[in-house]
């Protein structure tokens, strides 16, 4: 759900079984056992690669906990540690928790996963008429309803003042990207309808049915549904980011308009819980299914077909036979094992989910700070003990982080280079200012003040900044809120009258979160003048 998401990993497919070769490349002998050797060096040595405060630490093997704590500091200049009762959003990591919300009510007889969406909700609309009655319960969870990368993500990131009926209502003015099913697109807002879906079976708000049906019968009794209210927050890890080249504490997501999307908060005592459920196939540690296995056969089946181009040499081993997204989960194979994995950015927080069922592995890593290296390389190290497999995935993951820094300096430099520093825009600025306004969205203001143009998202309280001048009639927005992290570049069209036709947003750097769906607004001046 940030640019963490774009590093997700995909790995392993039930349905599918693992080819001939990758079976050969299984070890004869009987897996490792116990905490792997070094395990304490190897993460502190990641941390410090990685500039990562904290970490939160879960192994689960054969049925038992295997490593269940914290490494490092909840916040920086606070010596408090993380624990393994330390709580972390974990995120997109919840999109599961929402997808088994679903099959428990399918087990119910109240859903099917194949009707349509509107059977459930009828007020509910996507842009294209067809699509409106076509699009079912399983294509809310898959990434191929033709919305594109993070389509609608603006409505609630940064936090806004939309709801999260009004979220979901919204979606019948973004246009689609591609065509329905045709490809995979990773988004947010469908979840948040399949949040609202739940709601109106279950009579119960998405929070309430996931912490009474499965946080609390999984034994997660530490965890919630929702960001912690003060009075829940004595173990607490603080999100931190990287704001103009230091690293240092930022201000969490606590938004609830997405939880069914991204608001799960753990930790590792609790997820102990949750892995070996995962990997027994539904069924609690006393015996229980929480879940049937009908539905976890439903979570873990691809809908979805993923991309499977190799990986460069660096990162050889992570080259797989096939990967898919299922219901919350990306599927795939790793050393000739299936794994279901997932992974998970809010701001200042990432993580990753892995379970190998066919070794009862489970394997979660949260982190405080914006790093898919440090997950990859601690939870990668973690699978190859466990398979009997051995591959520097520090250095991997270093050459990886090298590789995209320089790439994205080289973007920087390059725009930059290209710039017209003579060109002057079109207008006085004081032509520039008005209301403009997108269907999706809804309005964005231009104000002229003290021959300063400035900017404000209506919705977004914190998207407030100052519209400084690029070239022709393009501006850079830079909000004041340098939290943010997302300056935009702002182009406006005119029309033959020399009057502003319309308003292009896109973001200023490669490092922009993709969750600032800037691209697609299409802004237009407020009663067609400006």
């Amino acid at each position: 759900m940030t640019r963490i998401a774009r590093q997700v990993a995909a790995i392993a497919l039930l349905a599918l079984p693992v080819s001939a070769h990758a079976q050969k490349a299984r070890p004869a002998a009987a897996p490792p056992a116990g905490v792997p050797p070094g395990l304490d060096q190897y993460v502190d040595s990641v941390m410090k690669a990685f500039a990562v405060p904290g970490i939160s630490l879960t192994i689960v093997k054969d049925g038992k906990v295997v490593v269940a704590k914290g490494y490092g500091v909840r916040r920086l200049g606070d010596p408090t540690p993380v624990d393994a009762g330390t709580l972390f959003g974990i995120a997109s990591n919840t999109k599961v928790f929402t997808s088994l919300a679903l099959g428990l009510l399918v087990e119910q007889g109240k859903v099917d996963w194949d009707a349509p969406v509107i059977t459930y909700l009828p007020w509910f609309q996507m842009y294209d008429s067809w699509v409106t009655r076509e699009i079912t319960v399983r294509d809310l969870l898959v990434h191929r309803s033709g919305l594109g990368l993070g389509a609608g993500d603006l409505l609630w990131w940064p936090q806004s003042d939309y709801t999260r009926p009004q979220i979901a209502r919204q979606l019948k003015f973004i246009k689609p990207a591609t065509s329905f099913r045709y490809s995979y697109a990773y988004d947010n807002v469908l979840y948040v309808v399949a949040g609202e879906l739940i709601e109106a079976i279950s009579g119960q708000t998405w929070e309430e049915f996931v912490q009474t049906n499965i946080l609390a019968p999984a034994g997660m009794s530490t965890s919630f549904s929702h960001y912690p209210t003060p009075d829940q927050r004595s173990n607490l890890a603080s999100p931190h980011a990287v704001v103009e080249g230091t690293l240092k504490p930022v201000w969490p997501d606590t938004s609830a308009a997405t939880n069914p999307a991204g608001g799960i908060m753990t930790n590792a005592q609790d997820v102990s819980r949750w892995l070996m459920i995962m990997a027994d196939s539904g069924r609690t540690s006393d015996g229980k299914a929480l879940y049937s296995t009908r539905t976890a056969r439903a979570l873990w089946t691809p809908v979805t077909i993923l991309s499977n181009n190799p990986p460069p040499p660096q990162l050889a081993p992570l080259k797989a036979n096939f990967r898919g997204y299922a219901l919350g989960l990306n599927m795939s194979d790793y050393r000739g094992y299936k794994i279901a994995e997932h992974t998970g950015g809010l701001p200042g927080f990432v993580s990753e989910v892995s379970t190998v069922p066919d070794l009862r592995l489970g394997v979660a890593v949260f982190t405080n700070a914006e790093s898919g290296p440090a997950f990859r390389a601690i939870t990668l190290h973690i699978l190859d003990y466990y398979m009997s497999a051995r591959f520097d995935w520090l250095g991997a993951w270093n050459w990886v982080q090298a590789r995209n820094d320089s790439a994205s300096t080289a973007e920087m430099k390059a725009s930059a280079g290209a710039r017209n520093t003579e060109s002057r825009p079109s207008l006085p600025l004081a032509q520039y200012a008005g209301t403009y306004r997108d269907p999706w969205y809804g309005d964005v203001a231009i104000t002229n003040e003290n021959s300063q143009l400035m900017i404000r998202f209506t919705h977004s309280p914190v998207l407030v900044g100052k519209l400084e001048h690029w070239q022709y009639d393009t501006f850079v927005a830079r909000w004041t809120d340098r939290e943010v992290r997302a300056d935009a570049y702002v182009t406006f069209s005119l029309d033959p009258a020399g009057k502003i036709a319309s308003v292009k947003m896109l973001p200023a750097s490669p490092d922009v979160d993709f969750s600032f769906d800037f691209q697609d607004l299409n802004l237009k001046p407020v009663n067609g003048k400006q």
